[in-house]
C-alpha cells in the first residue's frame, strides 16, 4: 500500500511538470501573438495616417477656373470676325489648397468630335509672361500664343505676391491667379479655329488635388473680338 501511495505521488508530480510546460509554451505563444498584434497594430496605425493625410490633401487641394476669355480671328477680307482662335482661361487654387506645380498640370479639351491633350513647356522663354499688364490677347506684351501648338499651352502671371509664379517652376499657392493660353486654329488644339454654337468641354487636371472644369458652347454669332464664354 505505501508503494503504491508513493507512485501516486511521483504521478503527480509528473503531471504537475507538464502542466507548468504547457503554461509556459501558452505564454510563449501568447506573448508571440500579441508582439505580432502589436507590430501589425503599429504598421496599420501609421499607414491610415499616411492614408488619412493623403485623402484630406487630394480632397482639399485642385484648380479652379474663375474664367475663360475668347479671341476671335480677324479677316479683313471677309467677315471681320471669324470664329474663335485662342483661349485665356485664367485659374486659381481653391481654398485650401496646396501648391499646385503647373509644370505637371494638364489641360484635356474636346469638342465633341476631337480631343486634346497639351501640357506647358518652359524650354520656351515667349511661351511665358511674369506680370500681365493691358491687353491680354497683345502677343507682345502678354504671351506669343500664335506660337503655340496643338499639345502645348502658355502661362502668363496675373496675380503673385509670393513670387512663386515662374518660367521655370510655375507655381500657384493661395491667392495667386495664372492666364492658360490655349491656340485653337488649323495647325493646333482641334486642327480648326472654334466656330458658332460649339460645346467644348474638358478639364484642368493638376497632379494633386480636384481638377478644373471647362464647360461652355460657343457664341451664336461673331460680332466682338472678345468674349467671355465661361
Amino acid at each position: 500500500m505505501r508503494k503504491l501511495f508513493l507512485n501516486k505521488r511521483k504521478d503527480v508530480g509528473a503531471i504537475g511538470i507538464g502542466a507548468m510546460i504547457v503554461l509556459i509554451a501558452m505564454i510563449l505563444v501568447a506573448g508571440v501573438a500579441a508582439s505580432v498584434l502589436i507590430s501589425t497594430s503599429n504598421t496599420l496605425q501609421s499607414q491610415a495616417m499616411r492614408t488619412g493625410a493623403q485623402t484630406t490633401r487630394e480632397v482639399s487641394s485642385g484648380l479652379r477656373v474663375t474664367s475663360i476669355l475668347a479671341y476671335t480671328y480677324f479677316d479683313s477680307d471677309s467677315d471681320p470676325y471669324d470664329n474663335i482662335t485662342c483661349l485665356a482661361i485664367t485659374v486659381e487654387a481653391k481654398p485650401g489648397s496646396g501648391r499646385i506645380d503647373l509644370n505637371n498640370t494638364y489641360i484635356l479639351l474636346s469638342d465633341g468630335n476631337e480631343k486634346a491633350l497639351l501640357s506647358y513647356n518652359y524650354t520656351h522663354e515667349e511661351f511665358f509672361n511674369d506680370g500681365l499688364r493691358g491687353d491680354l490677347f497683345n502677343t507682345t506684351t502678354a504671351v506669343n500664343w500664335t506660337n503655340l501648338t496643338s499639345d502645348k499651352f502658355a502661362i502668363a502671371m496675373l496675380i503673385d505676391a509670393d513670387g512663386s509664379i515662374t518660367r521655370y517652376n510655375p507655381v500657384l499657392n493661395r491667392g495667386d491667379k495664372a492666364v492658360l493660353y490655349v491656340l485653337t486654329n488649323d495647325t493646333a488644339t482641334f486642327g480648326r479655329r472654334i466656330g458658332t454654337r460649339v460645346e467644348i468641354f474638358g478639364q484642368i487636371i493638376p497632379e494633386i488635388g480636384a481638377p478644373g472644369v471647362i464647360s461652355f458652347t460657343s457664341p451664336k454669332a461673331y460680332v466682338h473680338r472678345v468674349y467671355v464664354v465661361q
